[in-house]
């Protein structure tokens, strides 16, 4: 199984072009992908550079053998009535069980400027690895309040998903909501988690539970080889020196199958790279 992961800045490339079409052809050029998740893919949004439009159905257009999974961390409207929507994407051609959409904690914090955050979850069904979770998500850039609290978040959701596993609910009639449902303790997250590898929100995401704990998949293709860095590495307007903040998680029991992480450290179709994982 193939997964690639990347914040495309509403598909904007440092040039200031507007292009699903180059996310798409820089992430196969990258690998022969099963699974493409993206953070900050927008609907509406014309203030914004480029005026990207419905980037969802764009994408559904240049993915086709794909199912796509929008879920917004924002859903609003403009003062025209407009329908506004921001957050993160996954695309898979491999059989779907279940979606979820979790929208992470925000508390308050009025000395900077947030949005919502969310947790997009597509349980697929790989032909060797069995069922799995792929959870994709955009922490908080401008709040550290916040992005501890999502970050505990994701832990929080990683651990029920796993006592679901272990101790399913009472099975009811198929053919109503209540019908069984595929659980799995086999997960992976990824995204942009707008902290490094020495922050404490990546301690709290792979905090040991009784139960198979995500781990960071980097250190375990590396061992301590320092993360290549996936943000500011061509465009430092946001910081001096280059960071790795995209990470790919996963739980305990799929640590074995990892064979593979790479960044793709030469793209400049977004101001984030893109990262791949292969089980």
């Amino acid at each position: 199984m193939k997964l690639i992961t990347w914040n495309t800045q509403w598909c904007c490339g440092l040039d200031g072009v507007v292009s699903p079409q180059r996310i798409v052809d820089s992430a196969r050029a990258l690998a022969d992908f099963d699974v493409l998740c993206l953070q900050e893919i927008a609907q509406g949004y014309d203030g914004l550079v480029g005026s990207p439009g419905d980037q969802p159905a764009q994408l559904q257009a240049l993915l086709p053998g794909f199912a796509l999974y929008f879920g917004a961390a924002v859903d609003e409207f403009d003062a025209d009535g407009r329908r506004q929507r921001f957050g993160n994407l996954i695309a898979t051609r491999l059989p779907v069980a279940q979606v979820q959409h979790h929208l992470l904690p925000w508390p308050a914090d009025d000395a900077v400027t947030s949005m919502p955050r969310s947790c997009s979850v597509v349980t697929v069904l790989d032909p060797h690895l069995g069922a799995l979770r792929v959870m994709t998500t955009h922490l908080e850039y401008y709040s550290a309040r916040q992005r501890m609290a999502q970050a505990r978040a994701l832990r929080k959701l990683h651990i029920e998903a796993c006592a679901q596993a272990a101790t399913p609910p009472r099975a009811d009639d198929i053919g109503t909501p209540f019908q069984p449902k595929r659980h799995t303790p086999h997960a992976i997250l990824c995204g942009d988690f707008n902290h490094d590898a020495r922050s404490p929100e990546y301690d709290a995401i792979q905090q040991p539970f009784d139960g198979p704990c995500l781990r960071d998949t980097w250190p375990l293709a590396y061992g301590a080889a320092p993360h290549t860095p996936t943000f500011r590495v061509y465009d430092r307007s946001h910081g001096p020196e280059p960071l790795a903040c995209d990470f790919i998680f996963v739980s305990q029991t799929l640590a074995a199958q990892v064979q593979r992480v790479e960044v793709d450290s030469r793209t400049r179709a977004s101001d984030h790279q893109p990262v791949l994982l292969v089980l």
